[in-house]
């Protein structure tokens, strides 16, 4: 029995020496849900998404394993914690990240660290009937890009400048989509300033029809309603002339692609009409409020035309009364017998001709 047991002994130890050696397999890593705020998630490597759902922590290190492999995560209105749970994902500054998760920001373009920081503003036509005093014109949001050397990080804020036909049109579009993170800031730049020239053409048609019925005499437009449409001028104002000087210090900087370059260049070109076109709303919103002023000043001044005639035909009739009125013995025709009809005579002939005097000159 002991010798069995001896010999038994080195084959025991070598299969657990070869079970040792045998890999262990990886146990699948457990997939994680993406929270609410996340649109779209997606890893692209020579202009070509990779296929999948997969959470954002995930996508970034299959990225990082891959040469020309970057992230494009879409986010929508996120809150704190989860701006805060991304930023330790992608190596954000909690600044950075801060930032992105609040809403209203200006047009700006700076980097921090590896990272360049672009915030465009959203904007969108609202339909509407007729203009009000609280008619919403144009609805604006704002929309926060991240790029980074490995991935391309969108935060939206409001209603307006919904992304994914901007991810699907540079699906299709390979060539440019390898081209890195950077294709898909051009991509987001130049659907905000195709929002934008579709706007202005809306505003433009509201603006013409504001025209139009300024000058005609059925039913002008209240002054409230002008200002109204001012105010959403402003506001739309405030979305696109700003921009200007973000996009052209990233032209001016070597942080943007050679191959994104001449894009961008046309870019720019398109919001400099953008920007002349609102420019020219407001010159023309100006032009059409003192038109309605100068309107409501003339129909005053009629007015008050129309008051003073008929203050001065009753003013005739006071006068002769007063005078007839006066408790003298003594005054003309005072004792003849048709006195009170030659009075009232007198009044009616002096209502009628100063009547149609000032009714000659314009004034009734």
């Amino acid at each position: 029995m002991r010798r069995r047991e001896t010999r038994s002994l080195p084959r025991t130890l070598g299969r657990l020496l070869e079970g040792l050696a045998r890999p262990v397999p990886a146990e699948p890593e457990p997939q994680r849900r993406n929270p609410d705020a996340v649109v779209d998630c997606a890893v692209y490597h020579e202009g070509s998404r990779r296929p999948g759902a997969m959470h954002y922590a995930h996508a970034v290190r299959q990225a990082q394993r891959q040469k020309d492999a970057f992230v494009w995560l879409g986010l929508h209105e996120p809150d704190e914690p989860t701006m805060a749970a991304i930023a330790r994902a992608f190596g954000l500054h909690e600044l950075t990240a801060a930032q992105a998760a609040e809403a209203g920001h200006r047009p700006a373009a700076e980097v921090i660290g590896e990272v360049t920081r672009l915030v465009l503003r959203t904007a969108r036509y609202v339909e509407h009937e007729e203009l009000t005093e609280s008619s919403e014109v144009v609805d604006t949001g704002d929309v926060t890009v991240l790029i980074g050397d490995r991935f391309v990080i969108t935060v939206r804020h409001g209603a307006a400048g919904a992304l994914r036909p901007v991810r699907e049109e540079l699906e299709q579009r390979p060539a440019l989509l390898a081209e890195g993170p950077w294709a898909v800031a051009y991509a987001v730049s130049s659907r905000m300033v195709d929002l934008y020239l579709e706007v202005a053409a809306h505003v433009e048609h509201d603006l013409e029809a504001l025209e139009e019925v300024s000058f005609s005499a059925s039913r002008p437009p209240e002054i409230a309603h002008i200002y109204q449409l001012k105010r959403e001028m402003v506001e739309f104002k405030r979305a696109v002339l700003p921009l200007q000087e973000p996009l052209q210090r990233l032209l001016d900087r070597d942080v943007v692609p050679a191959g994104l370059y001449p894009y961008l260049v046309d870019v720019r070109g398109r919001l400099n009409r953008a920007v002349d076109r609102v420019a020219g709303f407001d010159d023309l919103l100006n032009s059409i409020l003192q038109a309605r002023l100068a309107q409501v000043s003339v129909d005053q001044n009629n007015d008050m035309r129309k008051i003073a005639s008929w203050a001065a035909i009753a003013a005739v009739q006071t006068a002769i009364a007063g005078i007839y009125g006066m408790n003298f013995d003594v005054m003309p025709e005072l004792r003849w017998k048709y006195g009170y009809a030659g009075v009232l005579l007198l009044m009616a002939g002096a209502a009628v001709l100063l009547h149609r005097r000032l009714k000659k000159v314009g004034w009734l």
